[in-house]
């Protein structure tokens, strides 16, 4: 792919990834929930936005031709489905308002798609500027 991402497209899923990440870690610091819980919601989350950024670099790097192999190709897509798995059995089980299950539930799903979007930016730009000064 030789088209960098326009500046509109860059800033739309930084703002996507800020709103859902930044939003799930305050309602996390503000919830009335223990701290162990706490721990376990912003550990899925993590767990999440690595494995959906790993996965989204494998299926790039496969597009590309580039080797990865089917073992850590799995992986990712194991903990990228773990990791939504997790928080759903967190939410289910919470003793919280489903308002505020809704809302951790969107906020991570933005966080994950926003972290996908923000590693797919960067692979574009960095592939556009390696283009440009190969034939530049």
């Amino acid at each position: 792919m030789n088209q960098k991402p326009s500046g509109a497209f860059v800033a739309a899923a930084w703002i996507a990834f800020g709103t859902g990440a930044i939003g799930y870690i305050i309602g996390l610091w503000r919830a009335q929930m223990l701290l162990n819980e706490k721990g376990y919601y912003f550990t899925v989350l993590m767990f999440g936005l690595f494995a959906v950024v790993s996965l989204q670099k494998s299926v790039r790097d496969r597009l590309e031709g580039l080797p990865v192999t089917d073992l850590y190709y799995g992986i990712c897509w194991f903990a990228t489905l773990l990791s939504i798995v997790l928080l759903s059995v967190g939410l289910w089980n919470a003793t919280i308002l489903p308002s505020e299950k809704g809302f951790y539930a969107f906020a991570f799903l933005l966080s994950l798609f926003g972290g996908i979007t923000v590693q797919k930016n960067i692979r574009d730009g960095q592939d556009k500027d390696a283009h440009q000064s190969n034939n530049g």
